[in-house]
């Protein structure tokens, strides 16, 4: 009985204008999905499976592109059709991505909504496996000075030191913060703990002269601002 081989599916194989490359060359790259931006990188599928489908499946797999930040070098190796090359090309990516968004240009990012900032660490903090907390930094017109972490583990009253958020504060003469936390569960709800820590850091605020603006909870592909929600600026 003769093997049948199943031949390997390459981009090539795609009509010229399913193409991602060809895509992003005529179109730009925003109008890619992620699933074709990884498929770029992968440049061959599997049998049965094109480099676009093999990107769906990774994605699904680890819960899209914060999952395969998150996901360990070793497991993506595992996966079908992915061996130590094209999961070193998959994380170089996502990293100089991460590192973009680190990026500070001429102009300091300037916040005028939660979302906003937001946008600045819930990229990287969405990936984080504990908790880590930060402030932002923030001058008298809400210009984005510096962003510091200044506490990993978990974050409660009991734990964190009122003191150690507001030393960057103080050492940089900011008038204003913005607290920013992250639940590696995914669920961005405040806890009790939450709110109390807040409490802490409002009041604490006062008596320095420095505001508190906001404190935020990343979680997967959402925050939550507890001043939004009245918790712990009442």
């Amino acid at each position: 009985m003769t093997e049948v081989t199943h031949p390997l599916y390459r981009i090539r194989d795609l009509q010229e204008a399913e193409r991602p490359r060809e895509r992003l060359i005529s179109l730009g790259p925003q109008v890619l999905s992620s699933a074709e931006l990884i498929a770029i990188l992968l440049r061959v599928g599997v049998p049965g499976e094109n480099a676009v489908q093999v990107g769906q499946r990774l994605l699904q797999q680890f819960g899209g592109l914060p999952g395969l930040h998150r996901a360990p070098f070793e497991e993506l190796v595992l996966q079908h059709g992915i061996g130590e090359a094209k999961a070193a090309q998959i994380k170089a990516a996502i990293e100089l991505g991460r590192r973009l968004r680190e990026e500070k240009p001429e102009e300091k990012p300037t916040i005028n909504s939660p979302a906003d900032a937001a946008d600045l660490v819930r990229y990287e903090m969405s990936a984080l496996e504990q908790e880590h907390l930060r402030v932002l930094l923030l001058d008298t017109r809400n210009h984005v000075l510096d962003i510091v972490e200044v506490y990993r583990g978990s974050v409660n009253s009991s734990q964190v030191r009122v003191a150690e958020v507001f030393k960057p504060a103080v050492r940089r003469g900011a008038p204003a913060l913005i607290v920013v936390h992250n639940h590696p569960s995914g669920d961005p709800t405040p806890s009790p703990d939450d709110v109390a820590v807040t409490r802490a850091f409002v009041q604490a605020g006062k008596l320095l002269d420095i505001e508190i603006l906001d404190h935020l909870v990343i979680g997967q592909g959402r925050y939550v601002s507890l001043k939004e929600r009245g918790l712990g600026f009442s």
